[in-house]
């Protein structure tokens, strides 16, 4: 059973730093497809960054330039490095990979296992 732990959500000001970890397990990150969702308050949940088993990525249109995706196999994490955060990034983060092995990594809709979700609160 894959299991998704999400932690590293603080309350920052604008123009901080924080990075996302996601704990996996019942599942190695480096086999298959991996991503990052938000969902902020009213608004439905959106894909924020994703990666496949070679380590492509692609990144939401919204935060190109300030966030990155990436894993550590080892360790069987996956993370989300943001940065120059903005009052709109606000949102709770969660971790998800598809159910299917023969999902496509980069059809947000694929992805139907979840985290609990860590909260992101940026202050202007």
């Amino acid at each position: 059973q894959v299991h998704l732990v999400e932690s590293g959500g603080d309350s920052v000001q604008a123009g901080g730093s924080l990075r996302l970890s996601c704990a996996v397990s019942g599942y190695s990150v480096g086999r298959d497809c991996m991503a990052w969702f938000r969902q902020a308050p009213g608004k439905e949940r959106e894909g924020v960054a994703a990666m496949d088993a070679a380590g492509s990525t692609i990144v939401g249109d919204s935060v190109r330039d300030r966030f990155t995706i990436t894993r550590d196999n080892d360790k069987n994490a996956l993370y989300l490095q943001m940065s120059s955060l903005k009052a709109e990034d606000t949102a709770m983060y969660y971790c998800a990979t598809p159910r299917s092995g023969d999902a496509w990594c980069w059809d947000w809709g694929a992805y139907n296992v979840w985290g609990q979700g860590t909260q992101v609160t940026v202050s202007s």
